[in-house]
């Protein structure tokens, strides 16, 4: 058995590949080409992807896609329409006109938000499952996956890891992270994961997750921001107003089996207040969460004990 372990940078992130197998190195390389394979399939901001034929063709024609690309976005669209949801997978208009974490990040004008806000409709998303085909209804619509595609990506390279028989591998997609069996290095066969404290420097933890196999995924305010005339705008944005959420939350934590369920709910619930987002995550079966107010307050869902060391 040997041990093998990569780092590449792709999707706006670094990326963290761990894997131990016989053939651990080589099985390295097939994650590498297979994360460029789904970042050609679902990039928003490549204009040769998959995904952007969709974009391009909004307002004329309807475009045949991969399988996997059709089922994200179908995934996307129904939980853009549920209640209560502050997940949208049509707001690349939105994300592009103010560009947070991009190097051309910018406070666009009013005029420039109302724009973009007429665009921004999920409705507007029409899915065919009979071919597979993906059509928008108004010119100057354009998806973004970026809310979901991460945490996909992570489970369909987990399922293709798990084929080759792989007993033990982690992923961290940018602190979207995922685990497959055991580390064989602890006594009680469990992966120790840490979850960033909001309020200080990279890399400090307010918690250590110990977990089996499984995803943790976190979203905040904190890292991906705008700083202009004394303001801070961070990357999560309201679709009703066109602006950052204002919200009491730093960052939430979602503790599942499948980490596009982790994504989904943490984007589709991070603009409710924090009793809410408990409330609800304590109703779903198979997540958990923890929720870091601005204040410093810290509420969990009901089963989370059994995760923090």
């Amino acid at each position: 058995m040997s041990y093998a372990k990569r780092t590449v940078r792709l999707m706006g992130t670094i990326i963290d590949i761990a894997i131990t197998h016989p053939l651990a190195k080589e099985l390295c390389q097939d994650v590498v080409t297979l994360l460029k394979q789904y970042n050609q399939r679902f990039s928003a901001n490549d204009s040769t992807s998959e995904l952007s034929q969709i974009n391009q063709q909004a307002g004329i024609q309807p475009v045949t896609v991969h399988p996997e690309l059709f089922e994200l976005i179908a995934i996307g669209k129904q939980h853009s329409l549920a209640q209560p949801s502050y997940l949208n997978i049509a707001i690349g208009p939105l994300i592009k006109a103010w560009r947070i974490g991009f190097s051309d990040a910018h406070k666009p004008s009013q005029e420039d938000i109302d724009y973009a806000l007429q665009y921004i409709n999920p409705e507007d998303i029409i899915i065919n499952p009979v071919n597979s085909s993906v059509f928008l209804r108004k010119k100057g619509m354009e998806i973004d996956l970026g809310a979901l595609a991460k945490g996909y990506i992570a489970d369909r390279i987990m399922a293709y890891l798990e084929q080759k028989n792989v007993q033990n591998a982690l992923l961290n997609l940018g602190g979207n992270l995922v685990t497959l069996g055991a580390p064989s290095h602890r006594d009680d066969k469990k992966w120790r994961v840490g979850v960033q404290d909001p309020m200080q420097p990279r890399g400090q933890n307010k918690f250590v997750i110990k977990m089996g196999p499984g995803s943790i995924v976190t979203s905040g305010i904190y890292e991906r921001v705008l700083k202009i005339d004394g303001q801070t705008y961070h990357h999560i944005f309201d679709s009703d107003t066109g602006y950052p959420m204002a919200t009491d939350i730093a960052s939430m934590t979602i503790i599942s089996k499948q980490s596009v369920d982790g994504e989904i709910w943490t984007t589709r619930l991070f603009g409710l207040p924090a009793d809410d987002i408990i409330a609800t995550v304590n109703k779903e079966p198979g997540i958990e969460a923890i929720v870091i107010k601005q204040s410093g307050d810290i509420l969990t869902s009901q089963h989370i004990m059994q995760f923090l060391l």
